[in-house]
């Protein structure tokens, strides 16, 4: 039995700071795991953490799907491990109760026709004289032609980034990483006008972060994943031949596969490009890299393309 002087609520905040401190970001994870524990807390005997309570908070939601209710209760095997340490009557909760926890969805890649589109209908945003259309159109723009993560686009200050040496600077990302990275002299301009915009409807500065919502504050994440499901919708996007519906998180998929079909029209050294593209993204190994490539339809044609011209040998000059 766990003392009743600890609330599991305690011990979920005391193991979030812990897992936080090692570079885990944890924020749906972490408010799921909350809901968990006051869930807990609420039930008449909360000393008690059983298998029986936990699959039972897991399967709550009625309409959701196997793979985000075992979601759910993975995340609540973790932190039973961790109460585990402290009280040896904890139980931990079986795996797969409700199935597999995770089924990898095969990204969506952008055609460059997908990409103009989605910026079009970004500039069509309301007000048309407000700021919202020019900060969805660069905002979007910038995650395509970068690849770096919504989050990190949307907590980008204004000192972070260097229009006259075109870098932009990442702070303190994933895993507590920094990076700097160049851009493009096209993304320069963008991002040179978005700033002109942005200060001429926004003199007197109410946040230091680059991009702003019409309030004159940092964008959250929830708003702009709202509008870019709304601007979806607008364009009349459908999942046809099984494909997903595109997300934004695909804008780094399709940035990653460009650049090497790209490398790959070139000749260039495949290996060690890699190396440096793993390096722009932020990632800390490479295989985290390859994972963005694989099962890739445009990616496995022209693997597929490269070992035909391998299989059938070298071509012999006509005399």
């Amino acid at each position: 039995m766990m003392p009743r002087k600890r609330t599991l609520t305690s011990y979920a905040r005391e193991y979030l700071a812990h897992r936080r401190s090692a570079g885990f970001e944890l924020e749906s994870a972490g408010k799921l795991l909350l809901q968990f524990a006051k869930y807990a807390d609420r039930r008449s005997n909360r000393s008690a953490f059983t298998s029986e309570l936990a699959v039972r908070w897991a399967g709550l939601p009625e309409q959701a799907s196997g793979v985000y209710r075992s979601h759910r209760l993975n995340i609540v095997r973790g932190f039973a491990k961790y109460v585990a340490i402290f009280n040896p009557h904890v139980e931990i909760p079986p795996a797969n109760v409700f199935g597999q926890a995770y089924c990898r969805v095969a990204p969506y890649i952008y055609t460059p026709a997908e990409v103009r589109t989605i910026l079009a209908a970004s500039r069509k945003l309301m007000p048309a004289d407000g700021l919202r259309p020019h900060t969805y159109s660069t905002v979007f723009g910038l995650l395509i032609c970068t690849g770096m993560r919504l989050r990190e686009a949307l907590r980008l200050k204004r000192s972070d980034i260097d229009l006259r040496n075109a870098t932009i600077s990442i702070r303190e990302t994933k895993f507590k990483k920094s990076r700097m990275i160049p851009v493009h002299s096209s993304t320069v301009k963008a991002l040179r006008n978005y700033a002109k915009s942005r200060d001429q409807l926004y003199p007197v500065q109410k946040a230091d972060e680059f991009f702003i919502s019409v309030r004159g504050t940092g964008l959250s994440i929830c708003t702009v994943e709202a509008t870019f499901i709304r601007i979806r919708s607008e364009i009349k996007w459908s999942s046809n031949s099984g494909r997903q519906l595109p997300r934004i998180h695909d804008m780094r998929h399709t940035f990653a596969c460009r650049r090497l079909i790209m490398w790959y029209e070139q000749g260039a050294d495949i290996e060690q490009q890699m190396s440096a593209l793993s390096t722009y993204m932020g990632h800390v190994n490479v295989k985290n890299t390859y994972w963005y490539l694989s099962a890739v339809p445009e990616l496995m044609l022209w693997a597929g393309t490269q070992f035909e011209r391998f299989a059938a040998g070298p071509t012999r000059e006509k005399p």
